[in-house]
């Protein structure tokens, strides 16, 4: 008898973290939330890769700071073009950080990290994060959204302009992004704009297609470089 066949809706997940207390704490709050299966734990950034490699998972929940390997070179191996040979399927990063080292977090981002989460968070934000990056979006901790990317902004310089990149979006795209690098997701979004949220992904969809951007991160990082939005 083969084994059972594994349900394409699930989300299946990988741990890298090297305390094994945290790994443990992880495990056990995802194994009640509905659709979602930790397939594998690493201890460090090396194992983290390998593991990837080996079971394919959605997603890797990724701490900053492991030996070997650390989150920052782990995250970029793990996002590169060529990392697996099936080009339909990618496996993103969600960084959980205790936010000690604000120049990982930084260098994270630019390895390709598609959201980051406090570890002080609820536990409640765990499952939206990994939710929201699953379906194509990125999640933002709001404290990263004011502090590190409008920072990471700062230290970057002005983004090089393409000719009416900003110009090709609409007023209502304009106020959406605005609302994006303020670390709303999409839900806070339509209630804020009293839209539909399938509405309002639409239109996050059409900002990063506009932008000519790989994501939600991305479009918000230039917001900030081309001061669309300024750090409150």
């Amino acid at each position: 008898m083969g084994s059972p066949a594994v349900d394409a809706a699930t989300i299946r997940i990988v741990l890298a973290d090297d305390q094994p207390l945290v790994r443990a704490g992880i495990a056990m709050l995802l194994s009640v939330q509905a659709g979602m299966e930790v397939v594998g734990e690493a201890a460090d950034g090396l194992q983290a890769v390998n593991l990837a490699r080996e079971l394919q998972p959605d997603i890797v929940i990724m701490d900053l700071q492991m030996p070997n390997l650390d989150g920052v070179g782990a995250t970029r191996q793990l996002t590169a073009d060529d990392f697996t040979a099936d080009r339909g399927h990618t496996v993103k990063v969600l960084v959980l950080t205790t936010f000690s080292n604000d120049e990982q977090v930084y260098a994270a981002l630019r390895a390709g990290a598609s959201g980051f989460l406090l570890k002080d968070g609820v536990p409640t934000d765990l499952a939206n994060a990994i939710r929201e990056i699953h379906a194509g979006n990125a999640y933002l901790h709001p404290a990263v959204t004011r502090s590190v990317i409008a920072d990471l902004a700062h230290r970057s310089g002005p983004a090089p302009r393409k000719p009416g990149r900003f110009d090709r979006l609409t007023p209502r795209e304009c106020e959406i992004l605005q609302l994006m690098a303020h670390g709303l997701n999409n839900r806070e979004i339509a209630e804020r704009l009293f839209l539909a949220e399938a509405t309002v992904k639409t239109h996050v969809c059409r900002v990063i297609m506009k932008l000519d951007v790989e994501d939600r991160t991305q479009a918000v990082v230039l917001a900030y470089q081309n001061h669309l939005v300024e750090p409150a």
